[in-house]
C-alpha cells in the first residue's frame, strides 16, 4: 500500500525470509581492508562526492522507478521497498560508464562507494515523492473521488474537490518537501553518533553498498547484473505481447479464469501480472499469506454474504460502487483494519521511544559513576586486558565518527532554512486550498519538529517509520477543526503536510547513517536529497499527469483503482461527521474488525517468536478488501517461487532473489510508459481474448 503498511512490508527486501541480501558475502577480509584505508585518508571532500555523472544516473534511476512506483500506487497501492536495486543499478551505471570510458582510452575519477552512496540516496529521493500522495490524498481531491464518496454524504460537501494539475501539484511538494530536511540537522550527531541508534534499513544499505566495492562484491555484482537484465526483458516482452489480446473491454491475459469463470467473478484468478509477482519474491512469506487470507475473507465470504442482504442493508436499486451500497462496507471495512493496526503501532513505538529514553538517561548516570571507577583501577593497574579491548572497539567507532563530524553542516542554517520555508508553505499553501487556513500550516509547522524527533528516534529503534500514522492523526485533527464545509480539503492537505514533514526527516536520518558507516560527507548526502527531492518535484507530477491522462484511474471496477484516495477521503469524511457517515450494520462490522487488528497486533507481541509468523498482518489483509484477490494470488505465486529456489539452492537465491524480482517489477512496469503513450495516440491492440460460458 502507498508505503503505508506494517514493518514486514515496509522492509521486505530479501524475498521470503526478511533477511537483508548479503552481495559481498566471503569479501568480508577485502572490504576491512579497503575501510582500513580510506579510514586512514585524510577523506575525499563532499563537492567530489557530488559528481554531474553521478547526477544524471540518479535522474534516470529516479525516473525509471517513478514510472514503477506510480503504477503500483495507482493500481493496489501495495508498495515494495526498491533500495536494494537502486543500489545495484547505482553502482552499475557509475561503474559502467567508467569502464566504457577506460576501453576509449579516456580517463575518469575513480568510483567511489561515497559517490555510489550519493547517488543511490539522489535517486531513492527522486521516486520517493511519487508515494507524495498522487495515490492517496492528492487525487482524494479529484471530483470522481468526491463522486464515488456519494455526493449524498453528509460531510462530502460540493466543492471540496479539485482536479490534478501540474502547477499547483508541483507548487504544493515543493512547498511541503523541503522543510522536513531541515527539521533534524542540528540533531543528527546526537541520534546517530551519541544515541548510536541502528536505523537498520540505512545500515542494510551501508552494508550492501560497501560490500559492492570489493573485488567479491563486484563479482557479484556483475552476476545480479545478470539476473536482473534477464528477466527485465522477459518482463517487458511478456507486458508487450499480452496487450496485443487486450483490444477490449475485460479482455486479456490479465482475466484469464485461472481457477474457472465463478471464481473470475469474485476476482480469485492469477492475472499474469509480473509486477505482482516480483512484489511477492521481494515481500516475506507473511506479508503474501496475510493478503490472501485477506482476499479469501472478503471476495470469498463476506461480500456473497451482504450481497445477499441488498434491499435490507442497503438499497437494492443504486451500483455496487455507490458508497451507500456494496463498496460502503468494502471501503469501511478496510479502512478498520488499517486504522487498528496503524494506532497500536503508533502507541508501541511511541512507547518503546519514551521507555528507550528514559532508559537512556539511567544508563548515562550509571556509566558516568563506572566511568569514575574504570579510572581509579585504571591508575591501579586493573583490567588491562578488558581495557585493551574496549579501546580498539572504541578506535574503530571513533574512525567513523570523525569522518561523520570532519564536514559540519551549519545549525543557523537549518534554522534559518527551516523558517523560511514556513513562510513560503504559510503564504502559498492557502492559495492552493482556500479550506487550508494560514494558522493550520503555522501549527504543522511548529509541530512538525517534536513529531519529527519522536518518529526519527522510534525508527532508529524499531525501523518502522509511523510518518503515514503521523499523517493521518493530523487528518482526523484538522477534519475535525475545520468543520463540515471546509473538514474534507483542510484534512487531505494538513494529512500530507505533516506526513511529508515527519517522513522526509526520518528518511534523511536513515540516510546520515548508510554515510555514517560508508564514509561518506553528511553535506554531500543533505545535498543529494535536496537535489533528489527537487528532481522528483517534477517528475512525479508529471508521470501521474501522464497516466491520469492515458488510463481510467480511479475506477472500482478498472485496473487502475487507485484505493486509496477512496480511503484517504472516506477517513476525512469520517473526522467530520463521525460513525453517522457510516452505512447500516457497518459501525458494528467495522469495530469488529478494528478490534481484529488489535488482537493480531497484541498476538504478536506476546506469543513466543516462533508462533508470531503464523498471527495474520491486518494492514496487508486490508488491500484485498478494496482491490480483490488476483493481485494477492500473483504474489502467492512470487512467495512460492522464492520457497522453491530457497530449497534447491539457497545460496543462489539469496544473492539472485532481489535482483530477479526487481527485474520482472521494472520490465513490467516500464512497459506502462509506452502503454500510455499508445493510449494517449489512440492506438488500440488488434484483438480481444475473451473467456464466457459455453451456450
Amino acid at each position: 500500500m502507498e508505503a503505508d503498511h506494517a514493518h514486514e512490508i515496509e522492509k521486505c527486501e530479501s524475498g521470503g525470509d526478511g533477511v537483508q541480501p548479503e552481495p559481498a558475502t566471503g569479501a568480508t577480509r577485502e572490504q576491512q581492508q579497503q575501510e582500513e584505508e580510506e579510514e586512514e585518508s585524510p577523506g575525499q571532500p563532499w563537492r567530489e562526492q557530488l559528481t554531474a555523472r553521478g547526477m544524471v544516473a540518479a535522474l534516470l534511476i529516479g525516473f525509471v522507478y517513478t514510472v514503477i512506483v506510480m503504477k503500483l500506487i495507482l493500481t493496489t497501492g501495495l508498495v515494495p521497498t526498491l533500495n536494494v536495486s537502486v543500489a545495484l543499478l547505482a553502482f552499475l551505471a557509475i561503474r559502467g560508464w567508467t569502464g566504457a570510458l577506460a576501453r576509449l582510452g579516456v580517463a575518469s575519477a575513480p568510483f567511489t562507494r561515497q559517490e555510489n552512496t550519493v547517488v543511490q540516496t539522489c535517486a531513492v529521493a527522486c521516486y520517493t515523492l511519487a508515494l507524495g500522495g498522487f495515490g492517496s490524498f492528492l487525487l482524494g481531491l479529484n471530483k470522481r473521488t468526491y463522486e464515488l464518496s456519494g455526493v449524498n454524504t453528509p460531510g462530502n460537501v460540493p466543492g471540496s474537490t479539485k482536479e490534478p494539475g501540474i502547477g499547483w501539484m508541483t507548487g504544493f511538494l515543493l512547498a511541503v518537501s523541503f522543510g522536513g530536511l531541515l527539521t533534524l540537522i542540528p540533531l543528527r550527531k546526537v541520534l546517530v553518533i551519541d544515541y548510536k541508534l541502528t536505523y537498520p534499513s540505512g545500515t542494510a544499505t551501508a552494508v550492501l553498498i560497501n560490500g559492492f566495492h570489493t573485488p567479491q562484491g563486484d563479482k557479484d555484482a556483475k552476476k545480479q547484473l545478470r539476473g536482473f537484465l534477464k528477466y527485465f526483458g522477459i518482463s517487458f516482452l511478456w507486458s508487450f505481447f499480452q496487450w496485443f489480446y487486450t483490444g477490449g473491454a475485460i479482455c486479456g491475459f490479465a482475466q484469464f479464469p485461472t481457477f474457472g469463470l465463478q471464481a473470475w467473478k469474485q476476482s480469485f484468478f492469477f492475472d499474469f501480472s509480473l509486477t505482482y509477482v516480483g512484489t511477492g519474491m521481494i515481500c516475506s512469506h507473511l506479508v503474501n499469506l496475510s493478503t490472501l487470507l485477506g482476499a479469501i475473507l472478503s471476495s470469498g465470504v463476506l461480500w456473497p454474504l451482504i450481497s445477499k442482504r441488498k434491499g435490507d442493508w442497503y438499497p437494492a436499486n443504486i451500483p455496487e460502487s455507490s458508497m451507500t451500497s456494496l463498496y460502503g462496507y468494502k471501503s469501511f471495512l478496510c479502512i478498520a483494519l488499517i486504522m487498528g493496526d496503524g494506532i497500536y503501532q503508533f502507541v508501541k513505538v511511541l512507547g518503546v521511544t519514551a521507555k528507550s529514553l528514559h532508559d537512556r538517561s539511567k544508563r548515562r548516570r550509571k556509566n558516568r559513576e563506572r566511568g569514575k571507577m574504570c579510572t581509579k583501577a585504571a591508575l591501579m593497574g586493573e583490567d588491562a586486558a578488558v581495557t585493551d579491548e574496549v579501546d580498539a572497539v572504541a578506535i574503530d567507532d571513533l574512525r567513523l565518527d570523525v569522518s561523520f563530524i570532519r564536514e559540519t553542516i551549519p545549525a543557523w542554517l537549518a534554522y534559518t532554512g527551516y523558517a523560511l520555508l514556513s513562510i513560503v508553505a504559510v503564504v502559498t499553501i492557502p492559495m492552493m486550498f482556500r479550506q487550508m487556513r494560514w494558522y493550520y500550516v503555522v501549527v504543522a509547522y511548529a509541530f512538525a519538529p517534536v513529531l519529527g524527533f519522536s518518529n526519527s528516534y522510534g525508527t532508529g529503534l524499531t525501523d518502522v517509520n509511523m510518518g503515514y500514522n503521523y499523517g493521518k492523526v493530523a487528518l482526523f485533527v484538522f477534519a475535525a477543526w475545520a468543520g463540515r464545509d471546509d473538514g474534507v480539503v483542510a484534512g487531505l492537505v494538513g494529512c500530507g503536510l505533516v506526513k511529508q514533514l515527519v517522513l522526509i526527516s526520518a528518511d534523511l536520518m536513515h540516510d546520515f547513517k548508510t554515510a555514517h558507516l560508508t564514509l561518506t560527507s553528511p553535506r554531500s548526502m543533505l545535498a543529494a536529497q535536496a537535489v533528489g527531492t527537487a528532481m522528483g518535484c517534477v517528475v512525479s507530477p508529471l508521470t501521474f499527469l501522464l497516466f491520469y491522462r492515458a488510463f481510467d484511474v480511479g475506477d472500482p471496477d478498472g485496473y487502475w483503482k487507485a484505493p486509496y484516495a477512496l480511503i484517504y477521503r472516506n477517513m476525512a469524511i469520517l473526522g467530520v461527521e463521525g460513525f453517522s457517515a457510516l452505512p447500516r450494520h457497518c459501525l458494528s462490522l467495522s469495530a469488529g474488525f478494528f478490534a481484529f487488528a488489535l488482537l493480531c497486533n497484541v498476538m504478536r507481541d506476546v506469543l513466543p517468536r516462533r508462533y508470531r509468523s503464523y498471527v495474520a498482518l491486518p494492514t496487508a489483509m486490508a488491500v484485498p478488501f478494496l482491490v480483490g484477490a488476483s493481485f494477492a494470488i500473483d504474489m502467492v505465486v512470487g512467495s512460492a517461487v522464492v520457497f522453491a529456489w530457497h530449497w534447491i539452492n539457497s545460496k543462489e537465491a539469496a544473492l539472485l532473489v532481489p535482483a530477479v524480482a526487481s527485474g520482472l517489477i521494472c520490465g513490467d512496469g516500464l512497459w506502462t510508459f509506452p502503454l500510455s503513450l499508445l493510449s494517449l495516440a489512440k492506438i488500440k491492440p488488434p484483438m480481444c481474448m475473451k473467456f464466457t460460458p459455453r451456450s
